[in-house]
């Protein structure tokens, strides 16, 4: 692969885990699995979001271990 396309190919996979946990979020409102009225609901999205934010940080910590982001 080329240096750009390495690069772009990083990005993408150091966002991935955030956009998932995201989309996660989308769908159990959108499918109407959770209702306003669940019980613990903010609690689970935090965590949801937590656990997609820390993945995109160890990802992106194990990408560009050499000090420069590009």
């Amino acid at each position: 692969m080329t240096k750009p396309a390495l690069t772009a190919f990083k990005i993408i996979a150091t966002g991935a885990p955030w956009l998932i946990s995201m989309y996660t979020l989308y769908w159990l409102e959108y499918d109407e699995i959770w209702s306003p009225d669940t019980s613990h609901r903010g609690k689970f999205s935090v965590i949801i979001l937590i656990i997609g934010m820390g993945l995109s940080f160890l990802v992106y910590s194990r990408l560009f271990k050499s000090g420069n982001a590009r």
